[in-house]
């Protein structure tokens, strides 16, 4: 009886994150096993594996894992990788945040924890019957938000018992969301002073995609532009006080520009005196927000403009308005569920 009773109270629903990924270590066989899995998605490469595979797997795997190794040894800290360590605390405080009521679990599209391990064990082990889905990615992208519905999706194809699933498709004009960023860039300024008041801007770099996206019919662009205009507006930011671009641009093709460095480097060319650069599409701190933008932009800035300040305010990652921000948006979707 005290067995069945316990089974009861068990919460039936679940709210599953999924981020993109990591290598389970900043080593080279584990960064090319990463690689490996994260370039074979065709939502990632759009192109014909005939044309694909030789090059990534004559090519970019056997040089590329030594070199990103080397990168993510600059970023990884004692607890890990920064994208998962932020993640596993952003979800540790949003289940504190939601209650008992919700199973609070989170998962990597690529590397572990796996989509379909942490889906199979809700369902076969937990008896989860109803899951929401939420990738960490406010602008929707098919390279991002429909890889990691995808792999979901694809997960229930091959169980007998398959949970009632939502998700979460975008969120980049929540309110809550726009006020989460605000109120973490207004929080960075307290310590560090608005760039404005030095004359200076606040750059909003998102990632990029290639520019062909968009003609296919991809969102992502005008979601981006989209949450840049209503944070410049929340922050009471006139036309020339902030800008957007888009930064981790990978091989040759055209990509949605502004790019980032090139932009930066521009305005540090012209004497802008300082510019504070905040990634408004990444949920958590990884290798593109802390290297990329942090050490490798900033380093641009200053060799254009050695007088010049620069400052990277971090991403969202498992901060108070962030996790507000995710509970809101969980409660209105888990509506009639809990």
């Amino acid at each position: 009886m005290e067995d069945s009773v316990l089974t009861s109270q068990r919460p039936k629903t679940a709210l599953l994150l999924i981020n993109t990924g990591s290598p389970e270590a900043p080593e080279a066989g584990a960064v090319r096993e990463y690689l490996a899995e994260f370039l074979s998605d065709s939502r990632v490469i759009e192109l014909p594996k005939w044309k694909w595979w030789p090059i990534l797997h004559g090519i970019i795997l056997r040089v590329r894992p030594a070199k990103s190794a080397k990168r993510y040894q600059g970023v990884w800290t004692e607890e890990g990788s920064p994208l998962i360590v932020h993640t596993k605390k952003t979800a540790r405080k949003l289940q504190q945040r939601l209650g008992d009521g919700v199973r609070v679990v989170w998962a990597m599209r690529y590397g572990k924890p796996a989509v379909e391990d942490c889906v199979r064990r809700l369902v076969e082990k937990e008896g989860i019957e109803r899951i929401l889905v939420m990738p960490l990615f406010a602008q929707y992208a098919a390279q991002t938000s429909a890889a990691c519905l995808d792999e979901v999706f694809e997960t229930a194809l091959s169980m007998r018992n398959v949970p009632a699933l939502r998700t979460v498709r975008e969120y980049h004009l929540e309110p809550d969301y726009i006020e989460a960023l605000a109120l973490h860039i207004e929080r960075f300024w307290e310590k560090a002073g608005r760039p404005m008041d030095a004359g200076g801007r606040l750059l909003m770099s998102f990632h990029g995609i290639p520019a062909r996206s968009t003609a296919l019919g991809d969102v992502y662009e005008a979601q981006c532009h989209e949450t840049a205009a209503a944070l410049a507006a929340r922050l009471n930011l006139r036309g020339n006080e902030w800008a957007v671009s888009f930064q981790s641009r990978f091989g040759r093709d055209e990509w949605l520009q502004p790019y980032t460095l090139p932009f930066v480097e521009k305005l540090a060319r012209e004497g802008l005196p300082r510019i504070d650069v905040v990634c408004p599409g990444f949920a958590a701190d990884c290798l593109e927000t802390i290297e990329e933008i942090g050490d490798e932009l900033r380093s641009a800035y200053l060799r254009a403009n050695p007088n010049g300040v620069f400052h990277y305010i971090p991403a969202l990652n498992e901060s108070d308005e962030a996790v507000e921000a995710y509970a809101a948006i969980a409660r209105r979707e888990l509506s009639g569920w809990i």
